[in-house]
């Protein structure tokens, strides 16, 4: 299905190493005439890290988006009840915003706006990239696959030799992914 006129909830977490490749795909689904509502978890919203300052990716995704960026927990859990989106990508997903899906532990504005998102039983499409993947964070990562309404953006190994446990999603499966998603179905393959 494709994305024009799609109300779609974008939510960025921790893995602030991605955010200078996410932000094109937000420019694309714009592109495309997507609306997109910005959300950022509370680190994504304030922290500066060496990938950037966070006032900078602010200004640079509510320009691109035309709404102002959802960053507590109170603004997100209207999301579901407003019936706000018709679809939540969580890209980048870190480890962390992973395992709180994965054992139901809402205590974030990103887990929040799934969590209110999913009231809705709507799509849910989730972009890893966690040092961890192979690791412990791969039992949530199995978790949210076995669940329904959650889809998985295609992932691979990150860099197996300084970071063997490392995966990240694939850029540009984002658009493709939430296109299947609107559908009902995972986009194959999932391991890349």
């Amino acid at each position: 299905m494709e994305i024009k006129n799609k109300n779609i909830g974008f939510v960025l977490t921790g893995s602030f190493c991605t955010f200078h490749k996410v932000i094109p795909q937000i420019m694309k689904m714009k592109e495309l005439e997507a609306n997109v509502l910005p959300i950022m978890s509370e680190n994504s919203y304030t922290m500066d890290t060496k990938f950037g300052k966070a006032n900078d990716f602010i200004k640079e995704i509510e320009e691109i988006c035309k709404n102002k960026i959802m960053h507590t927990i109170q603004e997100c859990e209207t999301i579901g009840p407003k019936h706000l989106t018709d679809i939540m990508v969580v890209a980048p997903a870190s480890g962390n915003t992973i395992s709180k899906l994965a054992y139901d532990i809402i205590d974030t504005p990103a887990t929040m706006a799934v969590k209110s998102h999913l009231r809705n039983d709507l799509p849910v499409v989730i972009a890893p990239s966690t040092n961890n993947g192979l690791g412990s964070n791969m039992t949530s990562i199995a978790n949210l696959i076995n669940r329904r309404n959650y889809y998985f953006v295609p992932f691979r190994q990150d860099n197996p030799l300084t970071k063997p446990r490392s995966i990240v999603f694939d850029f540009d499966y984002i658009v493709p992914t939430i296109e299947s998603a609107l559908d009902g179905k995972q986009i194959e393959p999932i391991l890349l």
